[in-house]
């Protein structure tokens, strides 16, 4: 049985747009490059042509892949429970070096680190899972590290 696709709403409709874009202007554009190599002539040592039917092939396997997603995607409601879960975002403190973080809590479909987006299945975003403001959270990181977290805010709407 395929792995349930996690999402939250916004990232659906993230999916769909990509799609969207990929099947409609990119099929175009790459099956445009495909004739313009074509018309050099000789295929067998054509480079434009094979990097056009790699690109094509790259492109129609990201298309499988988020039709796959689509298919056995569950979206995450957005209910207030004042508990952090996938789709909220969390305002903690790192208790080793006093600083604090924001963070959206994410399917691992959705995962950015750089925009603060976690994903569900990662150490942090795993260990804040079902956690309420004043909650203090231990996290091992890859290393062995253990670093304590308090929970500041609950945030029900992504971040």
């Amino acid at each position: 049985m395929p792995k349930e696709v996690r999402l939250t709403q916004k990232g659906k409709e993230n999916l769909e747009r990509e799609l969207d874009e990929l099947k409609t202007t990119k099929r175009d554009e790459i099956a445009e490059k495909i004739e313009i190599a074509r018309s050099y002539g000789d295929l067998s040592e054509n480079a434009e042509y094979d990097e056009a039917k790699n690109d094509q092939a790259v492109l129609e396997s990201r298309i499988a892949e988020i039709e796959a997603m689509l298919k056995h995607a569950v979206i995450i409601e957005d209910i207030d429970t004042g508990r952090v879960r996938i789709g909220a975002g969390v305002r903690v403190k790192n208790l080793l070096n006093n600083k604090e973080y924001v963070y959206e809590i994410v399917g691992s479909n959705e995962t950015d680190p750089l925009r603060g987006k976690l994903s569900d299945e990662s150490p942090v975003g795993k260990a804040l899972l079902d956690k309420a403001p004043g909650d203090i959270v231990p996290v091992e990181t890859p290393s062995g590290k253990i670093i304590e977290y308090q929970v500041l805010e609950v945030m029900r709407k992504e971040i």
